[in-house]
């Protein structure tokens, strides 16, 4: 925060009330008036530009500064990833191995409500603890697409199982960061894991059993009962278990493993008695030899080793200070940002070979390098098409990220965040809201935990309520906004090819987002007068 002050109207609730002029706006242009992202983006750019400017009394040099750095980030990782993750999908098209993919899937179930739960609900949850940053709504939406899925539909679904597994993210780092934020009482890690085993399971057990209803009503959890428990179940039980035990770092990625392998063993044996398909055409279930199906899912193994390695604490640590490739991170100051007052700037960070595109581009290298049916040409002509489908996603995403800079920088958050937590003994039925703002303004749980975590611990110091609860709340709730935030939206519309529909895809996951957040609500408030 670069202001002197986050109340500029010496009333902290006016002051909150002027603070969520953009959320407002920005659910009003993509609901009400139905606005394109980018449109709708970028008018509240404009808006929240005025309000931190002439309100919030935030220094030009830092509003350019903020900008500045949320168009980078845009463009790189988070324009990166989604580029590099798409080329992936369309080389792997291209190359004749997604045939085989479809026949695979196919063959463990020709039924696309288990499809779903295998590629919808357990592999987005996978990607979502080996990657995050957008890799699995991508990937999984296409993924659906190409299994007969349409394409705002698939969207719908992978944003919505997102749900299940969006609060430790990439390797746990959303819970993980607490550490490093010095929360009054000392709030650790390891509790906050351990106080997302109260709520998270259910919204897990929970989120198969809506995905399904979502696609075939009643009938369809009736009929395919059996395989909803086992990858649920065997899902949340099992995450339960390593966020109790071993913390949050292996929470998505375990349990999603074995739920894909416990259900694709379990339809060995079971299959619903009805098929269900979208369309009426048949689907002949065509059998490949194993090492035929291994090479088709190649691009994906190749995808999820590197990006495993590029997530790991000791890869991750020789680019830290002292690292032996440290020296490969750009690092630089935005000219005129530097704060008297708060000795700091704000500064942009590059870190090519570290990011999570560059180990999604060296699976697309590989694959391409061992592919019999694609070249180098062939690759950069795919290359081309996806940064012309993907160019106006990505502004949006840059527009979107300026909007989360200018409000952290000009204390937006924090009014809103202090405003919710003067209620007093009511906070903790208001806690997931402050991190479903947190994450709806800045897209990641990770930020929404630095933004609100403190605020969390210290109420509930102050009004007698675990601090570990709270903080879980916060990530708990932020994850509810997670189906709805601009971000999320972009890259599921780019990623599926339906730029332009934005609205469409937030009006229909928007209730689910709000059904999600009142559940997490009510039961935090429930759990704060039992613990």
């Amino acid at each position: 925060m670069f202001v002197s002050s986050f109340d500029p109207f010496g009333n902290l609730a006016l002051s909150a009330i002027v603070a969520a002029v953009p959320i407002i706006l920005f659910l009003l242009c993509l609901t009400l008036l139905k606005m394109k992202g980018i449109n709708a983006a970028l008018i509240t750019l404009v808006v929240t530009t005025l309000i931190a400017l002439f309100v919030f009394k935030l220094p030009g040099a830092v509003a350019v500064g903020g900008v500045t750095e949320g168009v980078v980030q845009g463009l790189f990782p988070i324009g990166y990833i989604i580029i590099m993750a798409v080329w992936l999908y369309k080389v792997t098209v291209e190359s004749g191995k997604f045939k085989v993919i479809q026949d695979s899937i196919s063959g463990i179930s020709p039924d696309q409500r288990v499809q779903l739960l295998l590629i919808g609900f357990c592999f987005n949850a996978f990607l979502e603890g080996a990657a995050g940053f957008g890799v699995p709504i991508a990937i999984c939406a296409v993924l659906l697409v190409q299994l007969g899925f349409k394409p705002l539909q698939a969207a719908m679904f992978c944003l919505i199982a997102n749900g299940a597994s969006g609060a430790f993210g990439a390797i746990g780092i959303p819970v993980g960061i607490v550490n490093t934020l010095g929360l009054k009482g000392g709030v650790t890690a390891m509790e906050v894991s351990q106080m997302t085993a109260y709520t998270l399971p259910i919204i897990n057990i929970a989120i198969p059993f809506v995905l399904i209803f979502i696609l075939d009503g009643f009938k369809g959890i009736k009929e395919t009962m059996p395989a909803i428990l086992v990858s649920g179940l065997t899902y949340a039980l099992t995450q339960v278990v390593i966020t109790i035990t071993m913390g949050p770092e292996l929470a998505d990625i375990i349990p999603s493993l074995l739920a894909m392998a416990a259900l694709a063993v379990f339809c060995n044996k079971w299959q619903p008695k009805h098929v269900f398909r979208l369309s009426d055409d048949k689907v002949e279930v065509v059998e490949h030899p194993l090492k035929e199906i291994v090479s088709a899912w190649s691009p994906f193994m190749f995808l999820t080793g590197f990006v495993l390695v590029w997530s790991l604490p000791s890869f991750k640590a020789l680019f830290a200070e002292g690292g032996p490739l440290q020296k490969s991170i750009i690092l630089f100051q935005m000219p005129g940002t530097f704060n008297e007052t708060l000795q700091k700037g704000v500064m942009l960070k590059l870190d090519f070979l570290g990011a999570t595109g560059t180990a999604i581009l060296l699976a697309v290298i590989v694959t391409i390098l061992t592919s019999k049916t694609m070249d180098f040409g062939k690759a950069l002509s795919l290359l081309k098409l996806t940064v012309k489908e993907l160019w106006i996603p990505v502004i949006t995403i840059c527009a979107i990220l300026a909007i989360a800079k200018l409000t952290t920088y000009s204390g937006l958050t924090v009014a809103m965040g202090q405003a919710i937590a003067k209620t007093g003994v009511i906070f903790p039925l208001l806690s997931p809201i402050l991190g479903w703002i947190g994450v709806f303004m800045t897209g990641s749980v990770v930020n929404n935990n630095v933004l609100f975590a403190s605020i969390q611990a210290t109420a509930g110091h102050t009004i007698g309520t675990s601090p570990a609860l709270l903080v879980a709340a916060n990530t708990a709730g932020g994850v509810m906004a997670k189906l709805i935030s601009p971000q999320s939206i972009a890259i599921a519309t780019a990623a599926v090819g339906e730029v332009g529909q934005e609205s469409k895809l937030l009006n229909m996951t928007l209730k689910y987002s709000i059904a999600l957040l009142v559940f997490v609500c009510i039961w935090t408030f429930a759990l704060s007068m039992v613990l």
